[in-house]
């Protein structure tokens, strides 16, 4: 089973992405967006930045645990990966992030 991309409306209104593993587990997720078409644009760049291990940067909350960003080529945020206990879950997090988005599904759950 290959990653998919899930498009869903939040309780605000506006359009977001998140990225699951062929596992269903979320691993990058999406700000919002007033709108559709702005909302696929990012889905076009994960898929285009995604597979370049540059374009991701690691960071660690201030509880300690670590998560990741991943970048545009003008160093604008696309997507955000959950919290992860360990730097090493985070390192695996961004290789199953690398590994997905380029082939990834899309699956629009706003026409539900």
């Amino acid at each position: 089973m290959a990653g998919k991309f899930e498009i869903y409306k939040d309780k605000r209104g506006e359009f977001r992405f998140r990225l699951k593993a062929s596992n269903g587990e979320p691993i990058l997720a999406s700000e919002g967006y007033k709108s559709k078409r702005s909302c696929m644009n990012g889905v076009a760049s994960v898929q285009k930045n995604g597979p370049n291990s540059d374009r991701y940067q690691g960071k660690q909350a201030k509880n300690g645990k670590h998560h990741f960003v991943l970048k545009a080529g003008n160093n604008q945020v696309i997507g955000t990966s959950q919290l992860y206990d360990s730097e090493r879950g985070m390192m695996a997090g961004m290789k199953s992030v690398q590994k997905n988005a380029a082939t990834a599904n899309l699956e629009d759950l706003t026409k539900a």
